[in-house]
């Protein structure tokens, strides 16, 4: 405003002394858009044509504008230059993975990938930008797991390059609006799973006759020796032990079988309360000895569609469990029946308890809290993997809640749609 009146105050002077103010402003007018027009087109020059990065002459506003200007394209460049090193840091990062990273829209369209993805994939960088993953991965399983959105567990999936590889995709949430996918080449590992089932469901098999040959000759060495003899007292250890090893053999050929099953057939039909009877009698005359109060409360009605080994397996497991290590003069409970979001099954006891420590490792093969009297008791340390195999067929798990000298309580719940 200050240079306004500067400039024109002594026109409007002049010109009203003389009687040319009219021509005096238009005269003035039309100098000052010139002069503006000059830098302005200056301006424009500097900013898109010139590549200049110093600054053009200027005078009075002009001159502030030029300086603000480049001071905001210093800015702009140095967060341009960091973003750019920002990502080249993670490309170099996703490079130097082993396994094949995709990055990609909600929507699906591709924004970068790897070059690890173009070898396990068949992605053609940068080609492929832009394109929708699934066109390039055609595959109903995948398609159907990117829309669900639900990403906790990864996907196997055959290559869509190569019939003879298996992958593993993990898809996660990725910035705004993207995704990140993470293939990972697990043929290896699964085939060593393969081999590891085939060798454990064959090594079983084979023992299985041998062992049988020895119960027979150890029942007749028994028979015809005094059980209070030295002879007698081994050949009762022999027995024991030859019958822990067949337990063994038996719990290792379920669990390979379980492990080997890819789905359970949902047209069986499967008599639970009638299971459950069965066991009841078998843990009154297990227990009788120890004089354990065994109480079963089973609904009658409540059946189920499966397979009727896995779900025997599973809970005869948990009851016989129960029986085995409940102390002298224990009860213990077992329920059976429907709830809000399916069928509820719980086996509780008072007995010892198990310590908080050993709780998430008790689904493991072989682990065992207390190993000398697992063994006093025929305990192999397979029995609740089992009841975790199994119940992954079903959609469950077992949930697991024991205190020290309180006892402890082993239960799933089987989901409606395996209700009849």
């Amino acid at each position: 405003m200050w240079g306004l009146v500067l400039i024109y105050l002594p026109i409007i002077i002049i010109g009203s002394l003389f009687g040319w103010l009219t021509e005096l402003l238009l005269v003035s007018f039309f100098i000052h858009i010139v002069w503006h027009y000059y830098y302005l087109n200056k301006l424009n020059n500097w900013l898109w044509n010139s590549k200049s990065t110093v600054l053009p002459d200027g005078k009075s506003d002009w001159e502030h504008a030029f300086v603000g200007i480049h001071n905001m394209q210093q800015r702009h460049r140095k967060r341009r230059n960091n973003l750019a090193s920002v990502i080249s840091r993670f490309r170099e990062g996703s490079e130097a993975l082993p396994d094949a990273v995709v990055v990609f829209h909600k929507s699906g369209e591709i924004i970068w990938c790897n070059r690890l993805a173009q070898f396990q994939l068949g992605f053609k960088w940068p080609m492929d930008c832009g394109d929708n993953i699934t066109n390039l991965i055609r595959n109903p399983l995948f398609s159907e797991h990117l829309k669900s959105s639900d990403y906790d567990q990864p996907l196997d999936l055959t290559s869509p390059i190569n019939a003879d590889k298996v992958l593993e995709f993990r898809v996660m949430p990725y910035a705004k609006h993207q995704r990140i996918l993470i293939v990972r080449d697990v043929t290896t590992y699964r085939q060593l799973d393969e081999q590891r089932r085939q060798f454990v469901a064959n090594v079983s098999h084979e023992l299985r006759t041998p062992l049988t040959v020895l119960q027979g000759y150890i029942e007749i060495l028994g028979m015809q020796s005094d059980p209070d003899s030295r002879q007698g007292k081994a050949i009762n250890v022999l027995d024991q032990q030859t019958t822990r090893m067949c337990s063994l053999v038996e719990q290792l050929m379920t669990l390979s079988k379980i492990e080997g099953a890819a789905s359970i057939d949902l047209t069986e039909k499967v008599n639970v309360p009638a299971l459950l009877t069965q066991m009841e009698n078998e843990a009154q005359a297990l227990g009788k000895k120890k004089a354990l109060q065994i109480t079963f409360s089973i609904e009658e009605k409540l059946l189920l569609l499966g397979d009727e080994m896995q779900l025997r397996s599973a809970m005869a497991n948990l009851v016989y469990n129960a029986v085995n290590y409940t102390p002298q003069g224990g009860s213990i409970k077992v329920i059976w029946r429907s709830c809000s979001t399916g069928a509820y099954f719980c086996v509780m006891d008072n007995g010892d308890g198990i310590a908080p420590e050993h709780i998430l490792h008790l689904t493991e093969r072989f682990y065992r809290v207390d190993g000398s009297r697992s063994r006093d008791t025929g305990g192999s340390g397979l029995g609740l993997s089992i009841v975790k195999h199994t119940l992954n067929h079903y959609d469950s798990e077992l949930n697991i809640e024991s205190n020290l000298g309180e006892g402890s309580q082993f239960s799933f719940i089987i989901p409606s749609s395996y209700l009849l």
